[in-house]
């Protein structure tokens, strides 16, 4: 190993993040279905500010005191009390621009949050529509990495790790990685990586989500790599573009 890159390590679950040392290390937040797709798209839209909380019943009072939308959802369906959701698709341009949206999801901001616990200093989101912007950015900043999957209630996801394998995929050279973790996620993705729509229907987050709520163009979305290439910076309490 070289010793002279710095480190990179996935988090295959939430319920894992205390093991990981997030100090001076840039931490990915990843929910792929469909937070962090969600997050991309609003900014690439025009979005000014993304605010991640951890309750509805913040979402809706914050949204009220700066005229903001609160969004978000429980379960896969919009949250009870709010009238918009988590879906990349909901956040267009005409709906989006220059408002800020106050976000809350039942694996992806929870994460963020448990990160920011665990004392991480530099966070963004990714996803495969900001798969490149990921990618540019930690490879610029060269510090250790945490990739960090939110999956689903502490349980592992195939979605987020087959992310977190992208990304390694790109970077491996600039990094050591000595990590199980991530040689499965790495592994996983180059098995799947010419075609993830077809690989999409064997797992258990998209048939949560399409046939409980027919959300499979959300699912399209989510697995396209950089068609919402911006990069969430968590900067003061919110994700802003980076």
């Amino acid at each position: 190993m070289d010793n002279k890159k710095p480190t990179l390590f996935t988090c295959l679950s939430p319920a894992l993040l205390h093991l990981y040392d997030l100090n001076n290390a840039v931490v990915v937040i990843i929910d792929v279905f469909r937070a962090t797709s969600t997050i991309a798209a609003a900014l690439y839209n025009g979005a000014k500010q993304i605010i991640p909380v951890a309750e509805v019943a913040e979402a809706i009072s914050l949204s009220k005191k700066i005229d903001g939308i609160a969004a978000g959802e429980r379960d896969g369906k919009i949250a009870e009390g709010l009238q918009h959701g988590n879906s990349p698709l909901e956040y267009r341009r005409d709906f989006i621009e220059n408002k800020t949206l106050v976000l809350t999801t039942t694996n992806g901001t929870k994460l963020l949050h448990m990160a920011l616990n665990n004392h991480a200093n530099t966070i963004i989101t990714g996803s495969f529509p900001n798969l490149g912007a990921v990618c540019d950015f930690i490879l610029k900043e060269n510090k250790n990495v945490v990739l960090g999957c939110a999956g689903w209630k502490d349980r592992y996801n195939l979605e987020d790790t087959l992310f977190a394998g992208a990304v390694i995929h790109k970077v491996q050279e600039h990094f050591t990685i000595h990590c199980d973790s991530s040689l499965t996620a790495i592994s996983m993705y180059e098995q799947h990586m010419h075609d993830l729509h077809a690989f999409a229907p064997k797992l258990t987050h998209y048939h949560r989500l399409v046939d409980r709520f027919g959300l499979i163009e959300d699912i399209r979305f989510c697995f396209t790599p950089d068609v919402a290439n911006v990069l969430p910076l968590y900067k003061d309490g919110k994700l802003v573009k980076g």
